[in-house]
């Protein structure tokens, strides 16, 4: 993922969330929420391209 690009997240392993990409570096990601103040830095397996991968991630109830 490139600088400026929309992400997705996954929070508490049911909820998607948009972010906004600020830097990556040395297998992590620090990135924006799009829909709230504040950001966080995150391993890059965590951030997802797609909506759809970042759904495809939610652990199931069995």
């Amino acid at each position: 993922m490139q600088k400026g690009e929309t992400g997705y997240i996954v929070l508490s392993n049911r909820i998607i969330e948009p972010v906004t990409i600020l830097s990556e570096s040395g297998g992590f990601c620090t990135v924006h929420f799009t829909s709230r103040q504040g950001g966080t830095r995150l391993r890059k397996n965590r951030v997802f391209a797609t909506k759809e991968d970042a759904a495809a991630s939610i652990k199931s109830r069995s």
